[in-house]
């Protein structure tokens, strides 16, 4: 039997199928490990990495999860009994420039995965959402919530979550856990993958990193006058690793979730821009020139977990410091200065 990852080479995929392996390891089993990926936002070079850290080889198939002939061929070629979905285009900022491509690749594309498995007779499913789908709710933000969404990417992962859970109630026999996560940064320890967007970073970490290693000349934030600690935006930073064993305790306990389940991944805790940077310079010694810019549309000011269900349900928690996320980094970015 075979997981299939969807996004499996991207920032989050890869760490996840890193952590399943070496979670195979350990119990002396083997993990089969089918990977779909278009390759929009990621490189198949991640493949060779993957393999230097776990000595193990996975199946890669150059897939659109929008092409539903593609994806019913790879469930027919191999016996896959769950997935992890992390495939979907994730820039709030780009999402309100393009939001047909955000509600086609991200609703679409996750309707025409679910379409083929409900075929397929799989029904395991673990959906990477996210915490804007608690739109401007004041933190720390808890899965009994109302929902909603202040931006078009926000809006395509709530879609989804509505869908899952339609779904959900119309069949018993999905066992389907929607993960609600915060913002991940960091790396893999060895310095092998970590985050490496394609063009100019959407996100913060990468952005301060490539400043760092001068292939970009200036960080732009987005507002300093914001109600937070020093009128920059504050999230919720969590370690990808921490994340990627997120979702491998929800993958085995989906036998556990009758119906959809939402479940926050996060530390509990609130960072803000200002802090990353000055964080940041302090490990890598490297200056961080930045430009304070307008608030973007729909940033929020203040965004952190409470994930105590996460705890409770899954027996997971997060353990790295903001440290270890920032040294994991920066040595990932110093020892790859271009990416892959």
């Amino acid at each position: 039997m075979s997981l299939l990852i969807t996004g499996g080479t991207g920032y989050i995929g890869s760490h996840t199928v890193v952590e399943l392996q070496a979670l195979a390891s350990k119990q002396g089993t083997e993990q089969d490990i089918v990977i779909v990926d278009d390759l929009s936002n990621s490189s198949t070079k991640v493949l060779d990495r993957i393999k230097q850290i776990t000595h193990k080889t996975v199946t890669f198939i150059k897939a659109d999860i929008c092409d539903y002939d593609a994806m019913k061929a790879v469930f027919e070629q191999h016996d896959i009994e769950a997935v992890i979905h992390f495939a979907g285009h994730k820039a709030v900022g780009e999402s309100n420039e393009k939001p047909l491509s955000y509600y086609y690749n991200n609703v679409s594309g996750t309707v025409i995965l679910l379409r083929v498995m409900a075929e397929q007779n799989v029904k395991k499913l673990v959906f990477s959402s996210s915490a804007t789908v608690y739109g401007d709710n004041v933190s720390p933000l808890n899965e009994t919530m109302p929902t909603s969404a202040t931006n078009p990417y926000g809006q395509t992962k709530l879609m989804v979550e509505h869908i899952l859970f339609d779904l959900a109630k119309s069949d018993s026999d999905w066992s389907i856990a929607c993960l609600r996560y915060f913002n991940p940064i960091g790396a893999h320890n060895s310095g092998l993958i970590g985050e490496n967007p394609n063009g100019i970073p959407n996100n913060l970490l990468p952005y301060v990193a490539q400043v760092a290693v001068g292939r970009l000349a200036q960080l732009q934030v987005f507002g300093d006058d914001y109600d937070t600690v020093d009128g920059t935006g504050v999230r919720d930073y969590i370690h990808v690793v921490d994340l990627a064993q997120g979702h491998v305790k929800a993958l085995q306990n989906l036998d556990k979730i009758s119906g959809c389940k939402a479940i926050n991944l996060g530390t509990g805790n609130g960072t803000s821009v200002l802090e990353i940077v000055n964080t940041f310079k302090e490990i890598s010694g490297q200056d961080i020139p930045y430009k304070i810019v307008p608030r973007r549309a729909g940033d929020l000011a203040t965004v952190y977990a409470n994930a105590d269900l996460a705890n409770e349900l899954l027996d997971w928690q997060a353990t790295r410091n903001l440290h270890t996320m920032i040294e994991d980094t920066w040595r990932w970015q110093s020892e790859n200065p271009q990416g892959f």
